[in-house]
């Protein structure tokens, strides 16, 4: 159904639809300051459209994967012996001690995820942080739905776009309802003022304002702690969505910055909480796929996890499984090149990868050897799935394949709408090399009475 209807949408967009499709979508751009850095965030002339099925089936198994990541987070925080396999650092140890005062330290988050050729789908990674560029998406989808190609094409199908600036603003008050706060807050959006995504902070900004709640853009830098309150210059602040990663926090004044000893004090409350560190660690997959792991899980959570995510151990020397089999793990890694790839620990974005189907054998040998001892997992690579956009460039529209990655966003550990969809070149093997974002839209058909 997805084929036949990307056929139908890229057939439409010619004439004065396309004129319309290309003006639409850079007046938007200009409206919403959509880009990262210098350039903008959408380069595409179509949505990512999934079926209703699908989404459904998605969503099932993000929230199983989502429930069984609460559950080892809640083990974590609880043994220490178990929590030394995410490989924290003495600071990251001390700042997940700071208790956030609400359930779950990961309030909005993305399961990264691929589908396949097929249409079968892995989760590779979670950022238990709020994602980059969480509220481009909804200002896109906003602006699509509002082409008249996307009038044309919804005469014959049903679509429906998922608003994701209510969920931001709702998990926010969620969390500062369950951390004790009465009043109506006073929100801190806490980020770089360098930041490439910081026009998504002046879209949250004047959203959140327009629904009665003062909210300031301040950079980390700025914020003071003194009289018992937060503050940046006269602005008293109680909730504070945090935007900054936390390791930045500790390159300065480390465990005493302003925002740390607030929220240690129950000054402010700060969302998503220091705690979500010990989610961000990619060996959290390693966890989650070893089968010695999984009297952790319900049965539910393991048939998903078991069919979602992909083989993945902390690199390092010893025996583990493969399916039935007990490997000797190095050997193991060594011999199965063009299926793997190393990841380091603690980054995200692609950065540090290596691919092992990108490299000769000398290359892949070196590359294993060289990471034993720091801080690497190694995961079996997943299927990638390839559509054709429509894609703009010198005003002009050209069709060219692009890799696809999708990723289900995750709300107060226990729910999971929406996504967020990476275009990248079709030639690249990259997760995280996006050079495009478009928005997800849910396709249905209409019945015949509707026709």
């Amino acid at each position: 159904m997805t084929a036949e209807a990307i056929e139908h949408y890229n057939s439409l967009l010619e004439g004065p639809l396309a004129d319309d499709a290309i003006e639409k979508l850079c007046e938007g751009t200009v409206r919403y300051n959509l880009r990262y850095g210098d350039r903008p965030v959408c380069a595409v002339l179509r949505p990512m459209f999934v079926t209703e099925r699908q989404y459904e089936q998605v969503m099932r198994d993000a929230t199983l994967a989502l429930s069984a990541i609460e559950r080892l987070c809640r083990a974590l925080m609880a043994d220490g012996e178990l929590r030394a396999e995410l490989g924290l650092t003495p600071d990251e140890e001390r700042l997940i001690s700071v208790a956030p005062g609400f359930g779950a330290p990961d309030a909005s988050g993305r399961l990264e995820a691929s589908f396949d050729p097929g249409g079968e789908f892995h989760f590779v990674e979670y950022n238990a942080a709020p994602p980059c560029g969480l509220v481009y998406g909804d200002a896109l989808s906003e602006i699509f739905m509002g082409m008249d190609v996307m009038r044309e094409f919804a005469r014959e199908r049903t679509l429906r776009r998922l608003e994701i600036r209510p969920c931001v603003l709702e998990t926010l008050l969620c969390c500062y309802r369950e951390w004790g706060g009465r009043d109506q807050p006073h929100i801190a959006i806490v980020a770089r003022n360098e930041s490439p995504v910081f026009a998504e902070f002046e879209i949250c900004r004047e959203y959140f304002e327009s629904r009665g709640y003062p909210t300031i853009i301040a950079d980390a830098n700025e914020l003071e702690y003194r009289g018992g309150w937060l503050r940046v210059r006269d602005f008293r602040i109680n909730l504070v969505y945090k935007r900054v990663a936390a390791g930045e926090l500790l390159c300065g004044e480390r465990l005493s910055h302003p925002l740390i000893r607030s929220a240690r004090d129950r000054a402010a409350c700060v969302v998503n909480s220091f705690r979500a560190e010990a989610l961000m660690k990619k060996a959290l997959f390693a966890l989650l796929d070893d089968p010695q792991y999984e009297s952790l899980f319900t049965d539910d959570e393991v048939e998903a996890l078991r069919r979602r995510v992909p083989w993945t151990r902390v690199l390092r020397e010893g025996f583990t499984t493969y399916g039935d089999r007990r490997v000797d793990l190095i050997d193991f890694v060594a011999g199965r090149r063009e299926d793997l790839i190393l990841k380091p620990n603690g980054d995200h974005g692609g950065r540090g990868a290596v691919l092992g189907w990108q490299c000769d054998d000398d290359e892949w040998g070196r590359a294993v050897n060289d990471r034993l001892g720091a801080s690497f997992i190694v995961q079996e690579r997943v299927g990638a799935l390839q559509e054709p956009f429509p894609t703009l460039s010198g005003g002009q529209i050209t069709f060219e394949d692009r890799r696809v990655d999708f990723a289900p966003y995750t709300w107060l550990g226990d729910n999971v709408e929406g996504a967020g969809v990476r275009l990248s070149a079709a030639s690249s093997d990259a997760p995280a090399s996006g050079d495009s974002t478009t928005p997800m839209l849910i396709l249905g058909r209409r019945s015949n009475s509707e026709m």
